[in-house]
């Protein structure tokens, strides 16, 4: 009786056991028959400018360095560093006193030459005179015009040593050749000078020059243009400074070369700029932006995007539902697009957003959305 009882309460354990086990197994859900609503977009079609950057070396349109031309002490600054000069006006004055004496030697030398030159010129008067009395023969004549051209000659060659002198002594004074800035002085008062001993540079900023070079490619797709007239070819740039800003002033480029480097294979344009607060500085840096028209030009959201070891993705969709990792050759950055330079066209469907959640061949749900909604989202 009791084996009865135990066997009979073995197969009721056992059955419900049974039922459970086929409970918990209807009611588990297979993942890969999950589907996710994914929000998918087609490739958009942009009609937009982009910006070719290119370094820029800005100078002063007149920049030019003072240099001592004399040998002696620097006796007197009138300037201080970064200050606003006048042309003309005096900025540092060297010691004199030997180029005075030198202009005094040499304006003495003039006196004694016309001096002797007025002896000799009454010594031929009196020749003269001989010879018409037949006194001296004609060859003492010619040798008394002789002695006075020789005396002349000196009288020149006084007067052009006094002129030497007397710019030397003007020398001592240095002046600024045009309205502008003073630079760094690396000398003080009372300094050695040798000649050609650098003083400071004085440059304009009213107007600069910025400087970019164009590969040899992007000169021949300028210069292949129908309109193309290098004789009148100019394009509006803007500048990016350093700091990023960018600046207010639009500036006008043209060549400023007619050769290509053969170190690096490129040609110079110059762009100049108006500068009436001075903000830009001889010397400084930044980058030209120049515009160029793309015409219709496919691009990506930047959310449809992600990136593996330096190469750029996105998620495809196929007919069956199924995405697909793609890399594809991003362009420029235009808001929130990256312009598809290869390895993507007009046709295909991409996953819009939330790519991190994804994976290579899973099946999705997808939710359509129209290029005109992905634009709205977005400014560019």
């Amino acid at each position: 009786m009791k084996a009865n009882t135990i066997s009979q309460l073995l197969i009721a354990s056992f059955g419900i056991f049974s039922i459970s086990s086929c409970t918990v197994n209807s009611t588990e859900k297979n993942p890969e028959q999950e589907t996710k609503l994914v929000p998918v977009t087609s490739i958009i079609s942009l009609d937009t400018i982009i910006y070719n950057d290119y370094i820029a070396d800005i100078q002063a349109v007149k920049n030019v360095e003072l240099r001592s031309r004399l040998t002696g002490f620097l006796e007197k600054i009138y300037v201080d560093e970064g200050a606003s000069v006048r042309k003309g006006q005096i900025l540092f004055k060297i010691n004199d006193a030997e180029y005075s004496a030198d202009l005094a030697r040499a304006e003495a030398a003039l006196n004694n030459a016309i001096a002797d030159a007025k002896t000799v010129e009454l010594e031929k008067q009196r020749t003269e005179l001989l010879v018409n009395k037949k006194i001296v023969s004609k060859t003492e004549l010619e040798l008394a015009n002789a002695r006075f051209k020789a005396a002349q000659s000196k009288i020149e060659e006084a007067k052009s040593l006094q002129q030497l002198a007397r710019t030397r002594l003007s020398q001592t004074l240095i002046r600024a050749p045009f309205d502008g800035t003073i630079d760094r002085i690396p000398l003080k008062e009372g300094s050695l000078l040798e000649e050609g001993a650098l003083l400071t540079s004085v440059s304009d900023l009213s107007l600069v020059n910025v400087y970019f070079d164009i590969s040899e490619k992007e000169y021949l797709n300028i210069a292949t243009d129908s309109l193309f007239d290098k004789n009148t070819f100019k394009k509006k740039v803007t500048l990016t400074l350093a700091n990023g800003d960018v600046y207010p002033f639009e500036g006008m480029a043209e060549f400023a070369e007619s050769e290509f480097a053969t170190n690096t294979g490129s040609i110079s344009l110059r762009a100049r700029f108006k500068n009436p607060q001075g903000l830009l500085k001889h010397g400084s840096s930044g980058k030209i932006n120049v515009p160029v028209e793309t015409g219709e030009t496919l691009a990506v959201h930047q959310k449809s995007v992600f990136e593996i070891q330096d190469r750029t993705y996105v998620y495809k969709l196929d007919k069956h539902n199924k995405i697909k990792m793609t890399p594809f050759k991003a362009g420029q950055r235009i808001g929130h697009f990256y312009l598809i330079d290869e390895g993507l066209n007009s046709q295909d469907q991409v996953v819009f957003e939330g790519v991190q959640g994804l994976k290579d061949g899973m099946n999705i749900q997808p939710n359509h959305l129209k290029p005109t909604e992905v634009l709205a989202k977005s400014k560019i």
